[in-house]
């Protein structure tokens, strides 16, 4: 939909959502009308460098030519039909996914947050119905996010943090202990501890990947004591971090993987991978959805599934991850740079505020996102190249550079 076709003007289109919409986003001031491979447009027409991709969903481009073609496809034949009957879309798109990263079994969801709480609920049914009711216990990591429905706030393990303030005491039944410390990890477990659940890159804890001695230790320990390990890869997964699953680069496999954003090339989809053994959990009954696995979505994933692989984007994204971060490094004012693939965080000192960047960025038509007082964080397409990496980085030094002044 264009601006010229509703007879509005842009301020127009800010008082409705200011007058119609409960805002709980911090607005970027300009109107997206289209967006096309790395950039997104005005109504004037002006171009933006996307380097933040929906929150590292539009992965193969924004408005893909192919993921675009499979949406206008299905829902020229079947868009929306409940999980009854068969349908072609969402059968290809297990065998694909299931196939690719070596799981056996796959169950649909509609998002991020929905496929934490269906691995948490998955997880804690295996528990009970294999050790009994009180083997429901999960340990996550501090400063790590899972999502804002009431399981996946309460493995969040940010007490202060706004998705859990104010809405009373979490759900029972988990523990927090600092990200990348086996040990702290081993201690927080219990008789009663089902699994651990864990991101590979903590994301919005500010960009922190996980050491092979932590995830390794975890998949040993795991296995020692009949526990599951959940793997946590809404942000990290289908080749962002230069590999088609974060995990991939510790030489580990979890019991459980969720997965969503990049999954659906900018369609609503999220799922949960598993073994065969553990996914008995799951019976008739015991879960589901009413869009879970719809049609479009799953057309759509299946394309930018195929897009993701077919370009081997895994590996430009671990190319230019390295070549963006060792220019980052260079900037003013940065205390460390750090990163996977192409989920980059850049921690700035603390004369440096990251929300005061992301704007300056934004006046220079560059779109990056800020997590915490000083680290700016970059989720660009994989399908970027040096150019776009040195225009960035040029932004980005002049923003920093402006607020030095």
């Amino acid at each position: 939909m264009k601006l010229t076709d509703t007879g509005l003007t842009v301020q127009d289109i800010k008082d409705k959502v200011n007058t119609y919409m409960i805002e709980t986003y911090e607005r970027m001031d300009f109107l997206c009308e289209t967006a096309r491979d790395q950039y997104m447009y005005d109504e004037k027409g002006e171009k933006y460098l996307d380097f933040y991709a929906g929150i590292a969903v539009n992965s193969a481009g924004n408005c893909n030519e192919k993921v675009v073609a499979a949406v206008i496809d299905q829902v020229q034949d079947v868009m929306h039909t409940f999980n009854y009957p068969y349908t072609i879309p969402q059968a290809l798109l297990a065998e694909k996914v299931c196939t690719t990263i070596g799981m056996d079994k796959i169950f649909f969801q509609n998002s991020g947050t929905e496929a934490n709480e269906a691995m948490i609920k998955m997880a804690r049914k295996y528990g009970i119905e294999k050790y009994g009711p009180n083997k429901y216990h999960i340990v996550t990591a501090k400063n790590g996010f899972h999502g804002r429905t009431f399981g996946a706030m309460s493995a969040t393990g940010q007490p202060g943090n706004g998705c859990q303030i104010g809405f009373g005491p979490m759900t029972y039944g988990f523990s927090y202990a600092p990200y990348n410390d086996l040990k702290a990890f081993k201690d927080a477990c219990t008789e009663n501890t089902i699994a651990i659940m864990i991101e590979p890159v903590q994301g919005e804890g500010g960009v922190h990947p996980a050491t092979q001695e932590f995830m390794s230790g975890l998949r040993e320990f795991c296995d020692e004591n009949g526990m599951l390990l959940l793997i946590d890869e809404v942000q990290t997964g289908w080749c962002r971090t230069g590999k088609v699953m974060s995990y991939m680069h510790y030489g580990i496999k979890p019991d459980i993987v969720s997965m969503a954003k990049a999954l659906g090339g900018g369609m609503p989809i999220g799922a949960i991978c598993t073994t065969e053994d553990v996914s008995k959990a799951f019976s008739v009954g015991s879960h589901g959805t009413t869009f879970g696995g719809h049609p479009v979505s799953c057309a759509a994933a299946l394309a930018e599934v195929n897009e993701l692989l077919d370009r081997n984007l895994a590996d430009n994204a671990a190319k230019m991850g390295e070549y963006f971060k060792k220019k980052l490094e260079t900037l003013p004012h940065v205390k460390e740079v750090r990163g996977q693939g192409l989920l980059v965080g850049v921690e700035f000192d603390d004369t440096i505020s990251a929300v005061e960047v992301k704007h300056e960025c934004l006046h220079r038509h560059l779109l990056i996102t800020a997590i915490g007082t000083h680290t700016i964080r970059m989720v660009p397409p994989l399908i970027i190249a040096e150019k776009d990496c040195d225009e960035a980085y040029e932004i980005i030094k002049a923003s920093v550079v402006e607020l030095t002044k």
